[in-house]
């Protein structure tokens, strides 16, 4: 979130969606706070601010952060994605915490079932609680949360869930407690009642195309700006998700052309790829983490062309997001949210909400054209990266 978004929350003041602390509340505060978001439609505290939108700052650290995070995921039943980042707003440290509406409903914190009231909060009563549950009974369980027909025993793979709880050590500073793969799967909400579920399928089976078809990605390199023209290349990539994100970038840095550009600080010429790092990241992990799964037809495909880059995912966006606001970044509605859990606890989901941001600033900084994003209810969503008018070295 940049200080201009944090300072128009601020210039609203507290709300339905809104809250501001101080300081950083304890445990028990802050969960209430959080749970009671989840519960209604999402929202954001900041902390360091007064209740008159001053800026007063906060010195938590980033240790402390990490693991104050960590015990909210504990407390929080069902498991939820919640996301605390620092950001510095005129000199000062304020911590935002970002929380999606909740998909799971009714969440509690300490066995308690916290609602949002305007500014305040307060526990459900025995009518509201009924109603959540009855909601819950008769809304369709999502595609994510249903039963794999994959078996922990043989069908997991143990090297993707190991490099999956290393990278959370290392980007969480968060030890997985299990010590079996059937608890560490438990652990991330993707495997109940000794089953793995098809986010689990997606993120750590060994073969999940062989029950799931559908999750492949297809990547094509096209010799001119047509496509259906020569290929260059062409690859279909299938495995678990963290596995298919790496190799699906390498074929793009492949086939990518680079830019020689000489800085007036030096004598060498630098050479980069066509289109920032960043942004092809932060683009592959959003289509693998919004598409829509739950389509036999569906899928993710990357083409690259001489002009431009396009990523496209099945499933249109989600109902209140539109291309045009893609630009500002606004709270995330997330339509895979076991599966984007545990992609923002290794590290590849940093900031919910915001990545369309960090691709056009990315874009822009490397004077390249603005992204465009395009979505429809039948073809789903594509994202188009363009390249600049000059025409660049192929290496």
């Amino acid at each position: 979130m940049k200080s201009a978004d944090i300072e128009r929350l601020l210039s609203l003041g507290e709300g339905q969606q809104v809250e501001f602390k101080s300081h950083v509340p304890e445990l028990k505060v802050l969960g209430r706070i959080l749970c009671a978001f989840l519960n209604t439609s999402g929202g954001f505290l900041v902390c360091g601010v007064d209740d008159h939108g001053e800026i007063l700052g906060t010195d938590l650290d980033e240790q402390k952060l990490r693991n104050l995070e960590h015990r909210l995921h504990e407390e929080m039943s069902p498991k939820a994605l919640v996301s605390l980042e620092f950001q510095e707003v005129d000199g000062k440290q304020v911590l935002v915490v970002e929380v999606p509406q909740g998909q799971d409903l009714p969440y509690a914190f300490r066995d308690v079932i916290y609602l949002r009231d305007g500014a305040s909060i307060r526990p459900a009563d025995v009518e509201t609680i009924r109603d959540l549950v009855m909601r819950k009974q008769t809304e369709p369980e999502r595609w994510e949360r249903r039963f794999s027909y994959a078996e922990l025993e043989s069908d997991v793979s143990t090297d993707e869930l190991r490099a999956t709880a290393n990278e959370i050590r290392v980007a969480r500073g968060v030890e997985l407690k299990g010590t079996s793969s059937t608890q560490m799967l438990v652990e991330l909400s993707v495997a109940k009642y000794g089953r793995l579920t098809n986010a689990g399928d997606v993120l750590f089976g060994r073969v999940p195309a062989a029950r799931l078809p559908q999750i492949r990605v297809r990547a094509a390199c096209y010799a001119t700006d047509k496509a259906g023209s020569q290929y260059l290349d062409q690859r279909s990539f299938e495995g678990p998700l963290g596995e298919m994100l790496q190799e699906v970038y390498a074929f793009i840095a492949r086939n990518t052309a680079t830019q020689s550009v000489f800085s007036p600080e030096s004598i060498r010429r630098q050479d980069s790829s066509l289109y920032p790092a960043e942004a092809v990241r932060e683009a592959l992990v959003n289509a693998f983490a919004h598409r829509d799964y739950s389509s036999p037809s569906g899928g993710v495909k990357v083409e690259i062309f001489p002009n431009r880059l396009i990523i496209w995912n099945s499933g249109a966006l989600p109902e209140g997001i539109t291309p045009a606001n893609l630009r500002e970044g606004q709270l995330s509605v997330l339509r895979n949210p076991d599966i984007a859990h545990v992609l923002y606890l290794r590290g590849l989901m940093e900031r919910l909400g915001r990545g369309s941001v960090l691709i056009i600033k990315t874009c822009q900084e490397r004077g390249l054209p603005t992204p465009v994003w395009t979505s429809d209810q039948q073809l789903g969503v594509s994202l188009s990266l363009f390249a600049p008018q000059v025409t660049p070295q192929v290496t």
